[in-house]
C-alpha cells in the first residue's frame, strides 16, 4: 500500500489539525484516523462507444441499461466510469447515457 508518509504521520499524531483545517470540531471520540486498502472489484460497462478516428472532439460514450431495481445503480455506474478513465486515460471527452426501465431505481 502506498501512502504519503509525511501527512500520514502528521495526521496520525495530530488528527485535530486536519479537522480544524476543514472547520470541524475535534473530539478524540469522534474520529479514528488510519489508512485503508480498498480491494478493487471487477466492473463491466454494458457498452462503450469508442471513436475509431483520432479526433479528440469525438466523445467516448458509456452506455448503461438497468432493467431491474438497483439502489446502487449510480454508485456502480460512476465507479465503472472513473475506473475506466483511470486505467485507459482517454484523450477524448466523454459522457454517459443510461436507460432506466424500473422506476424504483434511485435518482
Amino acid at each position: 500500500m502506498k501512502i504519503d508518509t509525511l501527512f500520514y504521520s502528521l495526521f496520525q499524531h495530530h488528527p485535530k489539525l486536519a479537522l480544524e483545517l476543514l472547520g470541524l470540531d475535534y473530539d478524540e471520540k469522534s474520529y479514528r484516523f488510519g489508512s485503508e486498502e480498498i480491494k478493487q472489484t471487477a466492473f463491466r460497462v454494458d457498452g462503450i462507444f469508442t471513436p475509431l478516428v483520432d479526433n479528440p472532439e469525438q466523445p467516448l460514450i458509456f452506455a448503461e441499461v438497468q432493467c431491474q431495481a438497483d439502489d446502487d445503480f449510480y454508485d456502480r455506474l460512476f465507479s465503472e466510469i472513473t475506473l475506466y478513465l483511470r486505467v485507459h486515460k482517454p484523450e477524448h471527452k466523454w459522457f454517459s447515457v443510461s436507460y432506466l426501465s424500473n422506476p424504483k431505481v434511485r435518482t
